[in-house]
């Protein structure tokens, strides 16, 4: 039986939290014309993307590597 992570949710929602900010950030930055939000938003989206494969990758279980250990 697998033991289930106590940080599954809170990195869940960390996930999403990334999301919204960088969402928020981005139409700051598109409606005050201001490149500092614009950049912002970009680097958040970027975090957002890594988190969500991370996420999914540990969701996933066992990565390739354990599974094929000789």
């Amino acid at each position: 039986m697998q033991k289930k992570d106590p940080f599954e949710k809170p990195l869940l929602y960390l996930v999403i939290l990334e999301f919204a900010i960088s969402v928020a950030a981005l139409s700051v930055g598109r409606f005050t014309g201001n490149r500092y939000f614009d950049g912002v938003g970009v680097g958040l989206i970027i975090a957002w993307v890594t988190g969500a494969i991370a996420y999914g990758i540990t969701k996933r279980g066992k990565s390739y590597w354990q599974r094929h250990e000789a």
